[in-house]
């Protein structure tokens, strides 16, 4: 299978198009956005050199059964998926800052508090905590997120409202969704035998109404553990079995790579990226209890561009 790592669309009526790390993401007369998940992965803030088949598909889908799921919490962005790789929805003004829930101490904040770190985003965590525990109540620590200057920072909220970069009343309603969303995240996966560990929401604004925006509860945004065996392997201070990207990062570190200036991305094999694609359709499965059909195309782009120029001609 081939992988879908870049595209170039003039869809009728297009504006512009911004290539993120991951998704292509088409403005479409500046009232609807086309955003295409392609097979790109990313990792310590570096686009790899190879793509993962099957991953945009997958990104996408889930994705789009969750907001579908989380519609009665909060208006959200999608209007459409006219094509398995694509969301079409609402143009928003997006909020300058991402809203990470945790529900456990790992990954970064593991790494934070192994390191001597204490005040997690202005949530201050006691002593004598153990990686992968889980916390009283789940902490939101937030992250900036900005098109020039620093990106993916902690910022306490406190900094946030004093920087004026959400208002006090944005701000609430945008807490408000995001603990409730975390906890519909939470019920969904428990039914599927996992634990939502930790994911991040982003929302944005348009006519004066606020939107989740963006992708939810996938494994590039989120982390989950099995449930089964999680007392066992906590207790013994063995690692989790998990589904997210964080195995991503694992292999790139135990190769030697961080994501720092003069570090080179490991070599990755038809093994590896193989290896990759099946975790993802691991966590596409266990998640929805569905078994994944993957979108064979000899040409995806000529896919993409006919399916999405036909729902934009009879919706715009």
């Amino acid at each position: 299978m081939e992988a879908l790592t870049h595209t170039e669309f003039h869809f009728p009526k297009q504006k512009s198009v911004y290539h993120g790390k991951v998704r292509d993401v088409y403005n479409i007369d500046d009232k609807v956005l086309a955003m295409v998940a392609t097979d790109r992965i990313s990792a310590f803030d570096v686009i790899l050199p190879k793509g993962i088949p099957c991953k945009g598909q997958i990104l996408n889908e889930i994705a789009s059964k969750f907001l579908d799921a989380t519609s009665d919490i909060c208006p959200n962005w999608k209007l459409a998926t006219p094509d398995p790789h694509v969301t079409v929805g609402v143009l928003c003004k997006g909020f300058p800052v991402e809203m990470i829930v945790r529900g456990y101490l790992c990954g970064s904040a593991w790494r934070f508090y192994k390191n001597g770190g204490r005040n997690l985003c202005g949530h201050i965590l006691p002593e004598g905590m153990r990686e992968n525990e889980k916390f009283l109540t789940p902490l939101i620590t937030p992250t900036t997120k900005a098109e020039q200057g620093e990106h993916d920072a902690d910022i306490s909220k406190e900094e946030i409202l004093a920087k004026g970069l959400v208002s006090p009343e944005d701000y609430a309603v945008i807490e408000d969704y995001t603990m409730k969303l975390f906890m519909r995240g939470t019920e969904i996966a428990a039914k599927q035998g996992l634990i939502l560990v930790d994911t991040k929401y982003e929302f944005g604004k348009a006519d004066d109404k606020i939107y989740l925006i963006d992708e939810i509860h996938t494994p590039d945004s989120s982390r989950y553990f099995y449930a089964d065996g999680y007392e066992e392997n906590f207790a013994k201070g063995l690692p989790q079995r998990q589904l997210s990207k964080e195995f991503v990062r694992e292999w790139l570190m135990a190769n030697g790579f961080q994501g720092q200036e003069g570090q080179q991305v490991p070599e990755m094999t038809e093994a590896v990226v193989n290896s990759i694609t099946q975790r993802y359709i691991e966590l596409y499965e266990t998640i929805t209890g569905e078994k994944f059909k993957a979108t064979l195309v000899n040409n995806a782009e000529e896919q993409i561009f006919r399916n999405v120029s036909q729902w934009l001609e009879q919706h715009t």
